[in-house]
Parts: structure tokens; sequence; C-alpha cells
């Protein structure tokens, strides 16, 4: 006959849970260290060069920078709400592959389709050149939208950010109920005039949050901006930071584009406070009805539809394919594969990594819970609000200051210099993709984990099973889907960065982000294509699984 043993006492339960806090607590504190420094340089003196800044560039970064987001955000917002209600409230020719095509713009990082567009749209590239010589036009004979312009870069964000609102508004258009629009049918309204009235007005917290990704992502931007000559915020963090050589002007930069990143949190969270609906009160309201669209209408649907995929992905995917076909990296062989071999690596080791803190961080706060670590956890998730090159100036300060304490106290004892110990390597990086991008893994993870009822917690609990022994015999064989998916969203993630890999990487040691901007730079796209479409394919998966998610 076998016994189990009776569980332990809830005093000792208590001390055991509490060690699952305390190291929560403190991987949470390592975690917002670098958002922390950011925001303490603010009271550290530049020597004078804030003081320059403000006088000269600094006008020009901010009226660069909210230009930009507020352009990106209404052409984002138009595309992804007109979208999103047409594929979620019409039937009309291809509307079952729009639903998933729309969504591939994000698999094309912004800089990745400033380069093609650039290149393709430049006077010298090929569609200029064939005007001229197709019309006998020379310099000045006729106008042509110039891509690298501060309208050209709104265009261009736009395009490749606009599924963020469109993801959201789809769904909550698609949570919409029938009978509340049947009813302001009644009551007089046509179909337009309904979709202002009531299904705009209750999707709009929906619409605010995709907007507010719109706009972190639009000040984060780096290497769109430099390539099309756009000087905002994030590019002034660069110039400040290796062209003027000031670390403590370039953090004060950083502190205050923080600022701009939780102004845009304030303005999304004011608009959602207000605003909260419930259309299905029990699961008794009728889901929203397609309406067949007419041969016209479902055609110019599909237009619509059809524009921002061929604009967003088709076409920048087209080129680069053809161009990788036609040239190539001059590197390809072994040479290029290690390019591919650093991005797997860093991609690779920071999606284990970041499941390893967030299925803990998660699990603590299932076992402890309380306001505490729910807000600490909130605060650890700033990181993925913030650009890039914010992140590396965070971690750069802190981690160069350990560098030079640790070789001043050995010079000072052993007389041996000990050099630079963690700046300037894998370390230094793969701690920034940490703070930028656990947010990803978290939501996604802690999403997994709110799926298992409790009562699988207490049933092994009460067999004798101790926290650790209930994370990994109970919880994880379950978590094995969401974990999967946050792997690949925080890979692909990590493969496009740019930023803060700029910054931080080791000497000599180039990713595909980093060949591909590096190629492009120097007017080079044919031999970068090879490096942008490889990233581009990666950006592919989480669109196929955010897309299978949505159908179920």
């Amino acid at each position: 006959m076998t016994t189990t043993s009776a569980p332990p006492p809830r005093s000792l339960v208590r001390r055991r849970l509490s060690v699952w806090t305390v190291v929560a607590g403190v991987i949470i504190a390592v975690i917002l260290l670098p958002i922390v420094t950011v925001l303490s340089q603010v009271f550290v003196s530049s020597d004078g060069v804030w003081g320059q800044l403000a006088e000269t560039v600094l006008p020009l970064y901010v009226r660069n920078s909210l230009i930009m987001v507020g352009g990106v955000l209404t052409i984002a917002t138009v595309i992804g709400v007109t979208t999103g209600w047409l594929v979620a409230a019409h039937e009309f020719p291809g509307r079952r592959m729009f639903e998933w095509a729309l969504m591939l713009p994000m698999a094309m990082p912004a800089y990745v389709i400033a380069y093609v567009y650039f290149d393709r749209l430049s006077y010298w590239g090929p569609v200029q050149t064939w005007l001229r010589e197709a019309f006998g036009w020379g310099r000045g004979d006729y106008w042509f939208p110039q891509m690298a312009s501060l309208p050209g870069a709104i265009m261009l964000m736009a395009l490749v950010l606009y599924p963020y609102v469109y993801l959201l508004s789809r769904a909550a258009f698609l949570s919409q109920s029938q009978d509340m629009m049947e009813t302001a049918r009644a009551l007089g309204h046509s179909r337009a005039s309904a979709f202002r009235s009531v299904a705009l007005p209750m999707a709009w917290p929906a619409i605010a949050a995709g907007a507010a990704f719109v706009a972190m992502e639009t000040l984060a931007e780096y290497g769109a901006m430099v390539h099309l000559g756009v000087q905002t915020m994030t590019t002034g963090i660069f110039r400040t930071w290796f062209g003027r050589g000031s670390p403590e002007a370039a953090a004060q930069l950083a502190a205050l584009l923080v600022c701009f990143v939780a102004v845009a949190f304030l303005v999304e969270r004011l608009i959602r406070g207000s605003r909260l609906f419930e259309s299905d009160r029990g699961g008794r309201a009728r889901p929203l009805e397609r309406t067949r669209l007419g041969r016209g209408a479902g055609l110019a649907a599909a237009l619509v539809c059809a524009v921002p995929v061929a604009l967003g992905f088709a076409f920048p995917a087209a080129e680069l394919l053809r161009l990788s076909i036609v040239a190539g990296d001059p590197f390809w062989g072994p040479r290029f594969f290690a390019f591919v071999q650093n991005s797997l690596i860093m991609a690779g080791g920071a999606a284990v990594i970041l499941l390893c803190i967030a299925v803990f961080l998660a699990y603590a706060r299932r076992q402890q819970g309380g306001l505490a670590i729910s807000a600490a956890m909130q605060a650890a998730s700033m990181g993925y609000a913030m650009p890039g090159a914010v992140i590396a100036v965070g971690v750069l300060i802190p981690l160069g200051t350990f560098d030079n304490t640790v070789d001043a106290f050995m010079r000072e004892r052993f007389g041996v210099s000990t050099g630079l110990l963690l700046s300037g390597t894998i370390v230094a990086l793969m701690f920034a993709y940490v703070v930028r991008y656990l947010a990803v893994a978290l939501k996604t993870v802690d999403s997994a984990f709110q799926r298992i009822p409790s009562s699988m917690d207490d049933a092994a609990r009460n067999l004798g099973e101790r926290p650790a022994g209930v994370l990994m015999r109970v919880h994880v064989p379950l978590l094995r889907r969401g974990v999967l998916a946050a792997a690949i969203f925080v890979f692909a993630d990590v493969m496009k960065e740019l930023p803060a890999t700029i910054i931080l990487r080791p000497f000599n040691f180039d990713t595909l982000a980093i060949r591909t901007f590096r190629l492009a730079q120097d007017g080079r796209l044919e031999e970068a294509s090879s490096s942008a479409l490889l990233i581009v394919a990666v950006g592919i998966l989480p669109v196929i699984i955010l897309s299978r998610a949505m159908n179920r």
C-alpha cells in the first residue's frame, strides 16, 4: 500500500514561496537597471553639450519626431481600421486571403523597406531613369515624390506599422454584437452611419492600443531614419554619443525620449480608461455577421486591402528576391554564413534566456500573487516600449562603470589591467535584448499560465509536490505551445534588431541586420538583398502564428 506525504505546513510553504519572490525581485531589479540609469542621467552634467543641443539641433529632433508620430499614426490608423472593418464585417473576393495577407508587412523591418524604396525610386533608380528615357525628360522637367524626406519616411513607416492597428481593430470588430448593429439600422442609421456611431466607438480602446504600438515603434526606428536623412530623437542619440563623444548628453536625450514614450502610454490609457464596453453578456449576443458586397463594391474592397499588402510587403519582398538572385551578397559562402551564425546565436540565446526568465517570473506571480510583484513585472516590461538606442545607452553606462571600477582596483592592488570585462561583449548585447524583449516573452507565457486552472496546483501540492516540482512536472508540459510561440516572437524580433546591436556588439561581430545596414548605407542594395531577405523570411513566422491564433 502506497501513501503520499502530507503537504508541508503552511508557514513552511510561505517561507519556500518567499524565495521565489526574492529571486523574482532581484531579476526585475537587474532588468530595470538600464531604464533607471537613463532616467538618472538627467541630473548629470554634460559639460555644456546639452545646452548646445538645446540651442541647435534639439528643436529639430523634437519637431521631426512629433511630425513622424502624428503622420504615421494618422495613415496607419486609417489603413488599419478600414481594412480591419472590411475583413471583419464584409464578404468580398479574396477576403480569406487578406485576413492573413494584411499582416505580412509586420515581417518587413522598416529599415529594409526604406532601403528598397529609396534605391528603386531615387533619381538614379530604375523608375525615374525609365521615365527620363521614355519621355526625354531632364533634371527639373518633372516632379517625383522623394523618399529621402519626412513625408517619404512617414509613408514607409505607416506601410509596415499599420498591421498593429489592423490586428487589434479587426479583433475588436469581430467581438461586437450583431444585435447592436441591427438596432442602429432599425433606428434609421445607414451602414456607414452605424459604423461611425456604434462599431467605431466600441472599437476605440483596441484602436488606441494599436496606435500606441505604432507611436512607440515610430519613435524607436533608427535604420530607416538614418538612410532617409530624417533627424529624430533616436538618430540624435547616436550622433551625440559617437559624433560629439558625450554619453551624458546622449543619455539625457534618451531620457527625453522615454518621456515621449510615457506620454504615448498615458494618452492611450486615457482613451481606453473611459471607453470600456461589453458587447456580449453571458454569450447570448449574436456575433457580427458579414455583409456580402456587390460586385463593384466587392472589387473596391479587395483593391483597398490589396494596396497596403502590395506596397508594404509584396513589392519590397519581390525586389529583394530578384536582387538576391541577380547579384546577392558577394561574401556568399563561409563568410556570409558567419553572419547567419552570429544572428542565430544571438536570437536563439536571447529566446532561451528570455523564456526561462518569463516562465520563472510568471510562476512566481502565480505562486505568491500580490500587487507588489505584479507592479514590478509591469515595470520590467517597460523595456519593450523603449527604443533600442535608449536601452543600449542604459546598458553601457553601468557596465562601463563596473569595468572601470574593477580595472582601477586591479591596477591599484595587483598592478594588472583587466580592461573591459563586460562592455563590448556578447554579455552586454544579450542583456540589452533581455531588457528590450522581456515583455514579448512574459505576456505570451503569462497568457499560457492563465489557461491552466489553479486546481491543478492545489492537487499537485496535496500530493506532496514542491513548487519547483509543480512547475516542472505540471506546468511546463502544458506550456509548450505558449512557450514555442513566445520563442518564435522573440527570435524574430532579435533577428531584425538594429540600434542596440550597432552600439553594443563586440568588435568585428556582424549580424544579418548589421550586414544589411552597412551595405545599404553604401548604396549596395543588390548585395544587401540576401541578408535582408533572410530577416524578412524569419519575420513571417510570427505572422503565421498570429493568423492561426486569430482564426481560432
